[in-house]
């Protein structure tokens, strides 16, 4: 199967902000979407986003690095936002419901590579590095489920 790519480039943290605002509506149950990166490199603050976008009322979204996971409701949907870092044993996962929660909600996972097999199929993968300018980040969006397609178009074309 092939893999689609793209590079973004972000200017800011709010830019970063608006590229996850502008995704959220896009996605439904049992879309996944695996955020890489290495410390700081904003895949929180692109998960936070994201998921206010979601909300009907705002409220605060801490990042789940102790709890490893943390759920919210909003149209209807149930959203999980993982953060696997401090994964002490690959097979928690399953006891963490992640592996359903694949099919049943919107899932965005840092640190997917701790997934290990149980990395979902189909799923966008978002690696988000640093540059040589402070708040600058590129976004390199990947994916091999062609439904992902016709999803990242509207974002896609507003950045192009």
């Amino acid at each position: 199967m092939p893999t689609f790519s793209q590079i973004i480039t972000s200017h800011s943290p709010e830019e970063t902000c608006k590229l996850a605002q502008q995704l959220a509506p896009c996605l439904d149950v049992g879309d996944v979407v695996l955020l890489s990166g290495g410390i700081g490199a904003g895949k929180t603050h692109f998960a936070r986003c994201f998921i206010q976008a979601l909300l009907d009322v705002p409220e605060d979204i801490p990042s789940p690095t102790f709890t490893l996971v943390q759920t919210y409701t909003a149209k209807g949907l149930e959203i999980w936002h993982t953060d696997l870092y401090r994964l002490s044993d690959v097979y928690e996962i399953e006891e963490l419901g992640l592996t359903e929660a694949f099919e049943t909600a919107i899932c965005l996972v840092e640190w997917p590579d701790r997934l290990r097999n149980f990395a979902p199929k189909g799923a966008l993968n978002i690696t988000l590095s640093s540059t040589q300018q402070d708040d600058q980040r590129k976004l390199h969006l990947s994916w091999d489920n062609q439904s992902w397609g016709e999803k990242l178009k509207g974002l896609l074309n507003a950045v192009a």
